[in-house]
């Protein structure tokens, strides 16, 4: 996640390599970081935080405490970033204490190419810098403002797992398609295609909800309302709302865990 930060930052203009600073706890990874993007290493969590302003947390969930702890009290009159899944902003406030500026930041996997979907909440000390904030979001795909609490589950849940989901589906979809003696390449082109051109379809016609745009494909006693019938009927609805729940009783379990720590 972070190199694709670092990759948009870059490639959008919006950062200089001479403005990024990276840290690692795996030398290997870092002087590879270093390597591929031309920008600038610290020898430790420390050194970092005291050469720059604003803070991008990266880290695991699990490893957050881990990494920030014994330089908690560094971070004072930082802005600070946090990437790291289940950690509210109380949560986040109480792991840096002295750091009143903290964003927190949920990315999905599609800012790899730019198409993510981020969902930010600030503290109301770092309210100020939300300007600031979006601008560095912003060359990593759609920006979208999140009350922390539940809706910032929910869209973590609904954008980053939901990826996941989708592409569970979407492996359903293709090993359909290769049942019937279609090659591995052309079932996976016909799946890709269906989903994008869905998604962009959506997106061109966003006056119109997702059950108006899917009447225009049902005629009665077709193929599609076949097909829906028995999705209906097998209770799909009900399965993926355990999966959303599944996962979002996960999320808050990552949160209780770390605070434990």
């Amino acid at each position: 996640m972070a190199q694709a930060f670092i990759k948009a930052w870059l490639d959008s203009g919006r950062l200089q390599k001479e403005q990024i600073y990276i840290a690692s706890r795996t030398q290997a990874r870092l002087d590879k970081v270093v390597e591929k993007f031309g920008i600038n290493s610290c020898p430790t969590n420390e050194d970092l935080v005291d050469t720059v302003d604003i803070i991008v947390l990266a880290t695991k969930p699990q490893d957050l405490v881990g990494a920030v702890e014994p330089i908690a009290m560094s971070f004072e009159d930082k802005f600070v970033i946090s990437l790291a899944a289940g950690f509210s902003l109380p949560l986040l406030k109480k792991t840096l204490p002295g750091c009143d500026r903290i964003a927190r930041v949920m990315a999905n996997t599609p800012v790899k190419i730019q198409k993510g979907v981020l969902g930010y909440a600030l503290t109301k000390e770092a309210e100020p810098l939300e300007d600031t904030l979006c601008s560095l979001l912003e060359p990593l795909g759609t920006v979208l403002s999140v009350p922390d609490g539940e809706e910032f589950q929910a869209l973590t849940i609904a954008a980053a797992s939901g990826t996941g989901f989708v592409l569970e589906l979407m492996q359903y979809w293709q090993d359909w398609i290769e049942g019937y003696g279609l090659s591995p390449e052309i079932a996976k082109t016909i799946t890709t295609h269906t989903f994008l051109g869905t998604a962009l379809l959506a997106e061109k016609q966003s006056q119109q909800s997702f059950e108006e745009l899917q009447s225009q494909v049902v005629s009665k006693k077709g193929t599609t309302a076949a097909g829906l019938d028995s999705i209906r009927e097998n209770d799909v609805e009900r399965l993926l709302r355990l999966s959303f729940e599944k996962a979002a009783l996960r999320d808050s379990e990552l949160g209780a865990s770390s605070q434990r720590k």
